[in-house]
Formats: C-alpha cells, structure tokens, sequence
C-alpha cells in the first residue's frame, strides 16, 4: 500500500480537473492505496518569500499558512504525488503553484523529499497538444529537481466547460492510472 497525495490546482468545484482527480483516486484505492487530495485551488497558500528560514521554527514555513499547517507534513508522508489540474496560460494555476514554490523549503531545510513517485493530470481548453509543452517541461524540471520518479502524465485538450471531460475517455485513463500505481 502507498501513501498518495492527490494535489488539486483548480479552484472549480467539480470541474475538469477534479473529475480527473477522482478518477485517478477511485483506481488507486480500488488498487488497495490510501489517498488523500488536498484542494490547492481551494486553500490560502501564502507565496514564498525567500527568506531562507525553512523548518528554522520546526514546521517547513515561518508563515503561518495551510501549506506550513497542512500540506507540508502531507507531502512529507506520501510516496505518490499527483498533480491533477487545469491549464492557465499555459502554466499551473497561481494555487498550485504557490504550493509547488513551498517545496523550495524541504530544499533549504534539508528534509528529503526525494523519491517520491508523480503523476501529472492536466486538461486545457485548447484544441492542441501544443499548450501544453511549457507546463510539462516545468513538470519535468520539477520532479527532476525534487528527485521524483515520473510515472505518467495525462493531458486532455478540448475542455473548458464544467463536466466537458464527461465526453471523452480521459476518466478512464486517469482511474486506470490510478490503479496502476
């Protein structure tokens, strides 16, 4: 059994994404892990500051956020990583990437988050493949950096409205992923 951590970056409830997340949730616990998804888009991160003061006070942050009071010891204990999000200018929503800034702070504080598995579940309204070249080479330089293992990306063009991933077959693959794992 794994320990994963479903990163939301939506702050839609029930959109595209969320669809995906529960999806890839659903295989996984079917698959006998344990999950737990926590909703960037939907909790106050403050932005890091660089101030280089990381776990100086015993949590990851100095700033009394839901990152340092909530989602860091989450990522401390998974072993999966799953970033299920929509695309915002060609990039992660400022959400989750004020959470994606905060793992700066298990970098200077010394406190390992290597080898951790991650998935990447991303949809955007664009028709193309294309749009998403720029948030899957920050994906990469992520998990490079943090030392994670990439096992599967997803990507779903074509929807913007509330439950249009309802007419593809993106939720399959994603619970299918999730099963994998």
């Amino acid at each position: 059994m794994k320990n994963i951590l479903i990163l939301t970056g939506s702050p839609r409830v029930g959109g595209n994404s969320d669809l995906m997340a529960e999806a890839f949730q659903k295989g996984a616990e079917a698959a006998g892990h344990k999950v737990v998804r926590y909703n960037t888009g939907r909790n106050a991160i403050l932005p890091c500051r660089a101030c280089d003061a990381c776990f100086s006070g015993g949590k990851a942050c100095v700033r009394d956020d839901r990152f340092n009071n909530e989602l860091a010891p989450l990522i401390e204990t998974a072993d999966v990583i799953v970033l299920a999000t929509p695309l915002y200018w060609y990039t992660f929503p400022a959400q989750l990437k004020a959470a994606i800034d905060k793992l700066y702070s298990f970098i200077v504080g010394e406190h390992s988050i290597a080898g951790k598995e991650a998935y990447l579940l991303i949809c955007a309204e664009e028709t193309t493949g294309a749009c998403f070249d720029g948030v899957i080479r920050s994906y990469e330089h992520i998990t490079d950096y943090a030392k994670w293992v990439d096992r599967g990306k997803l990507t779903v063009t074509g929807v913007s409205g509330k439950g249009e991933i309802l007419n593809t077959d993106a939720l399959q693959k994603a619970e299918k992923m999730g099963q994998s794992v």
